[in-house]
This record gives C-alpha cells, sequence and structure tokens, in this order.
C-alpha cells in the first residue's frame, strides 16, 4: 500500500511519476562471474608509453569482453563478439589462441538444417531477417578455420550456405532496423562482409559446386561490382573489396578511395568515422536516437580523430600494399600508440548509444589488427 502522503503530491508530481524512467547507467560494460569491465570513458588516463604490457592488456580485454557476453547473452553480434571471433583468430600467433568458448557459442547457432528464408518488407524495404547475424557468424567461424584449424569445418559450410539464402534478389545483403556505425550501415558495407566470409572460409569458394549456391555468389560479385556509393565509407570500402575480390575493382577506382581516405587524415594523424557520411546516409532509416547522439556531440561541428576510423584507414592502407614506411601510415600508428588507455582498450564516443559505449570494444579489435597488419605487436 502506497502511503498516505502520495495522495497529497501535486499533478505535475503524479504525471512525472508515471513518465517513463530513463534506465540506469549500467556498473560495468561487462560483467560475468569472475570478470568485471568498467565501463569505457573518455577521460580514462592514457598509457605511458605503448609496449609488451599494454598489448597483453588490450588482448586481456578483448578476452574478457567476449567471454562476458557469451557467458550473460549468449547471441552473436556485431559489437562484442563478432569483432572478437573476425579479427581475434588471425591474432593467434602474437596473443595466443583465441577463446574456444566464444568459437562453441557460434557453432550451436547454427542450424541444423539449411532452409529457404522469408523476405519480409516494411516501409517499402525488403529484407530477410537475420541477415547481419548470420553474416557475422559465417566470418567469425570462416577466420577460425583460416587462421586456427587450417581447414574447413561443416558447420562454416552449413553457415555460409545459411547466409546465403538470405540474400536479396539483386544479390545485396540488406539490414533493416536501427543503425549501429560502423558495423550495421550501408547494404554495400554489410555484402561485403558477406564478402569476407565466402573468400576468408578455407578451400570453400574454389570447390563450390552447387549451382544454386554459384549462381547466388555470382550475383553478390555483380552487385558489389556496380553498386553507386551511398557515402564516402561506401567509397573508400572499395579498398577492402579490392582485398577480398581483387577482379571487381579496376585500378583507377582503387586510386580513386586511397587518394579520397588519404585526404581524410587530420593534422594530428588520426582519422574519423564521422567525417565518411553526412548523418542522415549512414542507413536508409535513421532513428532519433542516434541523429540525437550524434548531432548533439560536442565535437559535432568538427568531429575528432576517433580509434576505429584511424585503425581502419591503417587496416585498408596495409590490405593495399602500402608500406608501413609511408607517412600516413606512421602518423596514423603514432596517433594510436599515444591514445592506448590504461585498461587496454581504446575509447571511443558511441555512434549508437552511449550507455554501454560498446564501439570501444569494436575500435580496439581494429587497432590491434591494424597494429599487427603493421608488425606492432611484438
Amino acid at each position: 500500500m502506497k502511503p498516505i502522503c502520495f495522495l497529497l503530491l501535486s499533478t505535475s508530481a503524479v504525471f512525472a511519476a508515471d513518465a517513463p524512467k530513463p534506465k540506469p547507467k549500467p556498473e560495468f560494460q561487462y560483467q560475468t562471474e569472475g570478470i568485471q569491465v568498467s565501463l569505457p570513458r573518455a577521460d580514462e588516463p592514457k598509457v605511458k608509453a605503448f609496449g609488451p604490457e599494454t598489448i597483453k592488456a588490450a588482448a586481456k580485454y578483448l578476452d574478457d569482453g567476449a567471454i562476458c557476453w557469451v557467458r550473460e547473452k549468449t547471441c552473436v553480434n556485431c559489437h562484442t563478439t563478432g569483432p572478437y571471433l573476425s579479427e581475434r583468430p588471425a591474432l593467434a600467433r602474437q596473443l595466443g589462441m583465441p577463446l574456444e568458448e566464444v568459437l562453441a557459442d557460434f557453432v550451436k547457432t547454427v542450424p541444423a538444417e539449411v532452409k529457404p528464408q522469408k523476405e519480409t518488407e516494411k516501409d517499402g524495404i525488403k529484407y530477410y531477417g537475420g541477415s547481419w547475424t548470420s553474416i557475422w557468424r559465417s566470418i567469425g567461424l570462416a577466420e577460425w578455420d583460416k587462421h586456427v584449424t587450417g581447414k574447413l569445418s561443416a558447420h562454416t559450410e552449413r553457415s555460409l550456405q545459411e547466409m546465403l539464402m538470405r540474400q536479396s534478389a539483386d544479390g545485396s545483403f540488406v539490414s533493416y532496423g536501427e543503425v549501429e556505425i560502423p558495423h550495421i550501415t550501408t547494404d554495400f558495407e554489410l555484402t561485403l562482409q558477406a564478402a569476407r566470409a565466402v573468400t576468408a572460409a578455407p578451400a570453400w569458394l574454389s570447390s563450390l559446386k552447387d549451382p544454386e549456391l554459384l549462381a547466388r555468389v555470382e550475383k553478390m560479385k555483380a552487385w558489389l561490382r556496380n553498386a553507386p556509393p551511398k557515402n564516402d565509407f561506401d567509397r573508400i570500402l572499395r579498398l577492402q573489396l579490392a582485398y577480398y575480390m581483387p577482379e571487381l575493382v579496376p585500378q583507377p577506382q582503387r586510386d580513386a578511395a586511397l587518394s579520397l581516405l588519404s585526404s581524410k587524415q587530420h593534422a594530428d594523424g588520426g582519422w574519423c568515422l564521422r567525417d565518411m557520411s553526412a548523418l542522415n546516409d549512414w542507413h536508409f532509416k535513421m532513428s532519433d536516437t542516434v541523429v540525437k547522439l550524434i548531432s548533439g556531440l560536442p565535437d559535432a561541428a568538427s568531429p575528432e580523430s576517433d580509434a576505429y576510423m584511424t585503425s581502419f584507414a591503417i587496416v585498408l592502407m596495409r590490405q593495399n600494399n602500402v608500406p608501413v614506411s609511408d607517412e600516413r601510415i606512421q602518423r596514423g600508428l603514432a596517433w594510436l600508440k599515444r591514445e592506448q588507455r590504461v585498461s587496454g582498450r581504446w575509447w571511443m564516443q558511441s555512434l549508437y548509444r552511449g550507455n554501454y559505449s560498446y564501439i570501444t570494444y569494436i575500435a580496439t579489435a581494429q587497432a590491434m589488427k591494424a597494429l599487427a597488419l603493421c608488425d606492432e605487436l611484438h
């Protein structure tokens, strides 16, 4: 029973009590029994010097975040377990073996039988539900096979087949819903991730015989070759497409993409993800939450360098044979080394939701990939 004094509250107070209360700020970014990972924050101290101990701290952050997610959430996603399994297997030589518990969590989501999927339409957009989950699962399983076992597994093959069942009629992969920059953005970005999955799986593409699957792969290639870019992010992603499927990107397109990427490097040596697109061009459906968050950031008028885009720029250049000694890469590496935080991670402002700041995890995974490609993880 409510106390009598409740009846004496003013009308405005009653209405306030009925209004939905904001969710309390979480205490930790990741948490499970025996592991607590603090929330990322902009004022976390930076490392005094980048080196072996800070590399170990970054590896621990990635492992801890992934294992917490598996034990507490048990779903494949684009911001924690997705980046973990897509990038961590390639770092086994430098950081030790990736966690088999994360692999097992992915494997159990692969359907026992591949069936045709049902297309959905909403607001005039046709799409297959769960396409991005299927793609991220397939990338992670394929990268594990490539870098850990060295051979194609039955579950990876089945995951790739199931993924292709979610392909749209034009050859693309479409994700409907709230944008999560940078990993659920344009159709080109998502379809490129699918291309990565089929090329990473050991010998899968070269040995593919199934006529329907071959036709789907060819349709995906044709779409990627001809799709008009939605924003500058799509334009620079041609560099990554050139790495996965070089036959799809002629040299003039590569040169133009590299020139565009180079032109966006900041004076401090870094790059910024927000420079890559007008706010409303990231996705065909931008939620008010995302628009208000990004447009309300203190540096909205002149965005500062960030860890994800700086790392990704280095990755793209290295994947396109730009030497480590190149001034652009050296300046980017210097930015990364001085921006690492004492927890091991690279902090970054969320461009999706500000509560857990999972983009910090994505940025850290990408930073470790960039450093590895420059032989900096000693």
